[in-house]
């Protein structure tokens, strides 16, 4: 027999249409956050006051940083074709990955490796010392700009203590970073998507898809970044830079 497909995500009748449990209408509409709802819709719970602002702060940390690759992506392919804002949006989120904007994934990898650890301590510095052994960075460490200290992580990490929602994710955390820079011999800063792992993991986040985060926020910001490309293109800034740049 062929399986059935089947989804407790939504179901309706004539009158009435229900997320899970709850009635769109009489249970939602007005009456619970985008946040909430999502976080029932995908992980099947109700957030604690503390967490929800945890959430909020790390959806809006993540939700823009400027002409990077994916707002570059979307600018360019919306200016292609304008008729279609979902085609900008979905270029840029093609650029969330590993290297931009969704390596919290891979940072929340190594922090779950030493909370699962019989000796936290010790697995934090074979992180490091195998990191600096192969002379790679280490996922959720270091920033261009942002030196001694990501601003982002500090408050991140600040508000995480204060709502109650630090736990052992973040204490991963904490360790990693002072064997990363034993491992380097000078501080190297925790950036933003160092800490998101760690406040997500302490809320319950599942590693494989704590990059949604980024998507679903990241959203938002290049809607934004198409919303000033109506009023003042940058697009054909870009296109003669780089034509200019390749024909000299």
């Amino acid at each position: 027999m062929r399986p059935e497909a089947r989804s407790d995500l939504c179901r309706y009748t004539t009158h009435a249409v229900y997320y899970r449990g709850d009635d769109l209408v009489r249970d939602l509409i007005g009456k619970v956050s985008f946040v909430d709802v999502f976080f029932r819709q995908a992980f099947r719970r109700a957030l604690s006051e503390g967490e929800r602002r945890v959430v909020d702060a790390v959806l809006v940390t993540l939700m823009e940083h400027g002409l990077t690759p994916s707002a570059i992506a979307t600018r360019m392919v919306y200016s292609s074709s304008p008729e279609n804002i979902q085609a900008g949006v979905a270029a840029g989120l093609l650029a969330v990955g590993s290297r931009f904007v969704g390596t919290m994934e891979d940072a929340a990898v190594l922090l779950q490796r030493i909370v699962d650890a019989q000796d936290a301590r010790a697995e934090a510095e074979s992180i490091a010392q195998e990191r600096r052994k192969r002379r790679e960075a280490v996922p959720g460490f270091g920033h261009h700009l942002h030196k001694p200290d990501d601003p982002r992580a500090g408050a991140l990490l600040d508000l995480a203590k204060e709502t109650g929602v630090a736990g052992r994710f973040a204490e991963a955390l904490r360790l990693l970073a002072a064997e990363v820079d034993g491992a380097a011999g000078r501080h190297i800063t925790i950036n933003a998507t160092g800490a998101v792992a760690a406040v997500l993991g302490d809320i319950g986040v599942p590693v494989r898809l704590m990059r949604g985060f980024a998507v679903l926020s990241r959203t938002a910001g290049l809607i934004a970044h198409i919303a000033e490309e109506q009023v003042d293109p940058t697009d054909r800034f870009i296109w003669d830079l780089v034509d200019g740049s390749l024909s000299r």
